[in-house]
């Protein structure tokens, strides 16, 4: 039987030990989100650090209690550092977090995304499209060929990807967490799906790779599992709540990034979702 309670609980005291801790996590991130993935992981209460190299990477991925790796905007240096801080990461026990995004384009992405089976990141983030081709290019089932992707939108619904987002979690021992309209995060075993959020998360650049930035935050605080629902679930809060003080997305981005800071844990655990056996 699934504690509903037991789970709000945990969210709770992994909100409650971030913002006590200031955790390190590190990043090595999309180019054109750099600054709000930074901003959104001080906001709950982390510390960001931001890299490119593979030695700076690696003293990161050692000292920081957690990583955040997203392909977004691939520089060619990633080729040597991502596949290096990604075993790094997976020899060390220490957690991370993987966007796989826009997988499908380019030989090097597809390269860099095989690779990362082998390091079984802790938490996978990404829309469905992205999480059905991941899964496909790893050969777990519910996948499909990554070359029905289009870019970084998605377009497959976030039921559509249950299966694949379940056999990654399988794979990895960790939680793949699915961003859509309603939000479904699993480890495997069971399936959280989260509500909230707003409209206008579509309308600037950065809530999806922030999301992952802050998902690594709270893996330095709880399991997989507990750390991507947390993520989603404040996400889904301070969404809703930013979108009602606003009227466009530029004030929208300012505001979501307030209400990110002000959220408390007993808030965010209380964001309504439901919890279903696999």
């Amino acid at each position: 039987m699934i504690n509903k309670e037991d789970i709000q609980n945990q969210v709770i005291q992994a909100v409650e030990t971030v913002k006590r801790a200031n955790p390190m996590a590190g990043s090595i991130t999309n180019t054109v989100t750099i600054n709000f993935v930074a901003n959104a992981q001080l906001a709950v209460g982390g510390s960001a650090a931001m890299v490119y190299l593979p030695d700076e990477g690696e003293f990161l991925a050692k000292v920081g209690g957690a990583t955040y790796i997203n392909v977004g905007t691939l520089l060619p240096v990633y080729e040597q550092t991502l596949p290096h801080i990604a075993k790094v990461l997976h020899d060390t026990g220490k957690p991370w977090v993987l966007d796989p995004v826009a997988i499908g384009i380019g030989s090097l992405r597809t390269q860099l995304l095989r690779q990362f089976r082998e390091y079984k990141p802790s938490i996978i983030r990404g829309n469905a499209s992205e999480i059905i081709a991941l899964a496909g290019l790893w050969g777990l089932d519910g996948g499909t060929d990554v070359s029905n992707v289009r870019g970084v939108d998605s377009t497959d619904s976030v039921n559509a990807s249950k299966a694949a987002a379940v056999s990654l979690a399988k794979w990895t021992g960790g939680a793949v967490a699915v961003s859509g309209k309603t939000d479904l995060i699993t480890d495997g075993s069971i399936i959280a799906f989260s509500h909230g959020g707003s409209h206008f998360m579509e309308k600037i650049t950065g809530s999806g790779c922030s999301l992952g930035g802050v998902a690594a935050v709270y893996a330095t605080a709880a399991s997989p599992f507990i750390a991507a629902l947390t993520a989603t679930a404040v996400y889904n809060l301070v969404g809703a709540r930013a979108e009602n003080k606003v009227e466009g997305p530029g004030s929208f981005q300012i505001q979501f990034l307030d209400e990110l800071y002000k959220a408390t844990a007993t808030d965010i655990a209380n964001n309504p979702f439901e919890i279903e056996e696999v």
